[in-house]
């Protein structure tokens, strides 16, 4: 892809990171420069941080979070921290944004920020504003973010598979 293109990919089904990483996998194959930036996501392994390791140049992986506790688990003064940590994050996604510092951004779990409070629907489309002619942005989370929906180019809601229970399944 060539022009600005903006995918929410949201839900309470699995397969959001995936599809969004797919995607930037696909697209640094095709020589695109892809950022990753990853909110309140559990520590990577080290052989997933090996991984990503890998994939650099191309494909770069930021976190901002320095706790590796859960965020509801850690302290009111350790969440005070972290919400800033991850305002920082924020603050870097749309300095990538405004210098097309990269063809593809990838902002992982950034929807479920809104649900603690951490961002607003407002501030995602400050985002969603800054994103130059020749950048794709891929959004993930399990909020829906409807508020948004007029504002990209595709939605994907990934839901939590159906399973008949053995009654259905006779009738």
């Amino acid at each position: 892809m060539s022009k600005r293109y903006i995918h929410i990919f949201c839900g309470t089904g699995m397969g959001k990171t995936a599809a969004a990483l797919g995607k930037g996998i696909r697209e640094a194959s095709e020589g695109k420069s892809v950022i990753v930036i990853q909110f309140l996501k559990e520590r990577q392994s080290g052989l997933e941080q090996g991984f990503f390791s890998r994939l650099e140049p191309e494909i770069k992986l930021f976190r901002f979070e320095k706790f590796p506790e859960n965020f509801e688990s850690l302290t009111d003064r350790e969440k005070e921290d972290e919400v800033r940590n991850i305002k920082n994050g924020l603050n870097f996604a749309k300095k990538v944004l405004v210098t097309e510092e990269c063809d593809v951004l990838i902002l992982d779990e950034i929807l479920g920020l809104t649900d603690k409070g951490i961002v607003t629907i407002e501030e995602l489309k400050c985002l969603i504003e800054a994103v130059g002619e020749e950048t794709v942005l891929y959004l993930t989370g399990t909020n829906h973010c409807t508020e948004l929906w007029p504002y990209v180019d595709e939605v994907t809601e990934m839901t939590t598979p159906y399973h008949r229970c053995e009654e259905d399944a006779q009738v």
